[in-house]
């Protein structure tokens, strides 16, 4: 009686495992630009942020399953992290300031 528990639980747990997927170079891209808008309008050292981006583009290229994705995904980096680490005096701003993070 106890051999079909921990065969069934084995048979349970191999079915569960599903094929690993790549992550999406766009969403990398934004979501890093993101955070490192915030991070650069925050105050880090520009060392810092630059020494981040290059891993950042370093990720997307080695993502990017050809040219064209890599370059969607790069230009899409550069608009986002423009956004945050210059954002417009005359639009509503979605980031908190600053001093709300500390």
């Amino acid at each position: 009686m106890r051999a079909p528990l921990p065969f069934a639980t084995a048979v349970l747990l191999l079915s569960s495992i599903t094929v690993a997927e790549a992550a999406d170079p766009t969403l990398l891209a934004e979501t890093g630009a993101f955070l490192l808008g915030n991070a650069y309008q925050c105050g880090v050292s520009t060392e810092r942020v630059t020494r981040a981006g290059n891993v950042i583009q370093g990720m997307i290229a080695s993502l990017s399953k050809d040219a064209d994705e890599k370059e969607v995904a790069g230009a899409r980096f550069s608009e986002m992290f423009q956004l945050t680490a210059y954002p417009a005096a005359d639009r509503d701003v979605l980031i908190p300031p600053c001093a709300a993070w500390w």
